[in-house]
C-alpha cells in the first residue's frame, strides 16, 4: 500500500471546517455548540451553530437583556476572528477577504460567514491507496 496525496473537498472539507470552527469556539468559551454544520459554495463558506449560549448568557437573555448577550457574543467573535480566519485559510487554500458573524438569541443560533478570494482549493492530506485494486 502506498500513500497518495488527496484533497479535502465536498463533505470532507465541510466536516473539517466545522471541526476547526467548533474547536476554536470551545477553546475560547469552554464549550462548543450543541450542533454545527458548514457548507461552501464558490467563494463563500458558512458555518451554522445551534445551542451556542452559555448558561449565564441564557439567564441574561431570559431577563430581557438580549442586547447584552448579542453584544457580548460580538466581542467573543471579534476575539476569535484571527483564529477562525487562519483555520479557514489553511483548510481552503484561499485568503479570507471578509468575515461576517451573527448571533440570534431565540432560537439560539450563530453563523460565521467567510468570503474567500476564490473557490476552495482544498487541503492536501494523505490517503492510503491499495495499488492492487
Amino acid at each position: 500500500m502506498t500513500i497518495k496525496p488527496a484533497t479535502l473537498t465536498g463533505g470532507e472539507l465541510n466536516a473539517a471546517l466545522t471541526s476547526a470552527i467548533v474547536g476554536i469556539q470551545t477553546r475560547y468559551l469552554g464549550r462548543g455548540p450543541t450542533t454545527a454544520s458548514t457548507f461552501h459554495k464558490d467563494h463563500v463558506v458558512v458555518t451554522l451553530m445551534y445551542g451556542v449560549m452559555t448558561h449565564a448568557e441564557k439567564s441574561l437573555a431570559s431577563s430581557a437583556n438580549e442586547d447584552a448577550v448579542t453584544n457580548m457574543r460580538h466581542l467573543f467573535q471579534k476575539t476569535m476572528e484571527a483564529d477562525f480566519t487562519e483555520a479557514i485559510q489553511q483548510l481552503t487554500g484561499r485568503t479570507v477577504i471578509a468575515f461576517i458573524s451573527g448571533n440570534n438569541v431565540d432560537p439560539d443560533v450563530a453563523s460565521e460567514l467567510f468570503i474567500l478570494d476564490g473557490p476552495p482549493k482544498g487541503k492536501p492530506h494523505s490517503t492510503p491507496v491499495n495499488e492492487a485494486a
